[in-house]
């Protein structure tokens, strides 16, 4: 059951030491229209950071009238077609289509997605065979990480100023799921592991200090959520996150604010497999939380 977005007051940047600790409060089930509707209605409140690209504009206007200010903007899939859109405002033209694409996730510097598009269907869908592609916010440099001949999912992005598409790959031996990384501008062929491949684990979201907040079922530390980082010369180090909500059921989509302050997810009550729970549009924010 898919009960909504939980937000948690957490601090994501502990000592080597220190575990996490998150305190969450679980809001009513939510459709996905009503969800559709309280994202538009609270992101009309919240203004788009100073930087960021205004939405496009005609070509020819007059030097003295004065631009109105873009509005928040959302990217989501929406029957196989990725948008972006600004919240409020009638749909515009996909910027893909003729594809089944999924999962866009919105870089730091604002002017691309990454996603992923399926390439063979099956019922189960960890048998599907899926491709990693990144796109500028406009529709344009459309180009693929990866060849579509392996099951890769979810991609995010690191956000340690290198902007790094990274992206969870099925381990076909064992069913579990390692983490990939590229570039923007990469070709299939030249991703590469940053994960053990022996062992599952499944990147959900980054931090600003290198950090990625993963899924893993770690060798000696078990299952569990983790904040991972890499080290350079060596393995990454693990540090369990301590949450009230881990004994009680399942933290999936994990996403964390651009403040890193807040953290969003869909629980899932239970440690049964998630497996058949169905599919949930997901839409990635395109603002500052504060």
């Amino acid at each position: 059951m898919w009960l909504g977005l939980v937000e948690l007051l957490a601090s994501l940047a502990p000592g080597e030491n220190t575990p996490v600790i998150m305190k969450s409060s679980i809001n009513q089930a939510l459709g996905r229209r009503e969800f559709l509707k309280r994202a538009t209605q609270a992101a009309a409140i919240i203004s788009v950071p100073a930087g960021m690209a205004p939405r496009v504009m005609p070509l020819i206007a007059r030097a003295a009238e004065e631009r109105p200010p873009a509005g928040p903007r959302a990217s989501y899939h929406v029957d196989g077609q990725i948008h972006v859109n600004e919240l409020g405002k009638p749909e515009g033209k996909p910027l893909t289509q003729g594809h089944m694409d999924f999962k866009p996730s919105w870089s730091k510097t604002g002017n691309l997605l990454v996603c992923f598009r399926r390439i063979k269907d099956d019922p189960d869908t960890l048998k599907w065979k899926s491709a990693i592609f990144v796109i500028n916010v406009d529709g344009t440099g459309f180009h693929q990480l990866s060849d579509g001949t392996r099951t890769d999912f979810n991609p995010t992005w690191t956000r340690d100023g290198l902007n790094t598409p990274i992206w969870n790959r099925k381990n076909d031996k064992t069913g579990g799921f390692y983490v990939m990384q590229s570039k923007v501008g990469g070709k299939p062929g030249e991703e590469v592991a940053i994960t053990d491949e022996s062992f599952h684990t499944w990147a959900h979201s980054c931090l600003m200090d290198g950090g990625i907040l993963v899924n893993s079922y770690h060798p000696t530390l078990g299952w569990g959520v983790f904040l991972m980082t890499r080290r350079a010369g060596a393995k990454p180090l693990y540090e369990h996150i301590q949450c009230e909500l881990v004994p009680r059921g399942q933290l999936h989509r994990v996403s964390v604010s651009p403040s890193e302050k807040k953290v969003c997810f869909e629980f899932l009550r239970g440690h049964k497999s998630p497996r058949g729970i169905g599919s949930v549009l997901t839409i990635s924010m395109n603002h500052e939380d504060e």
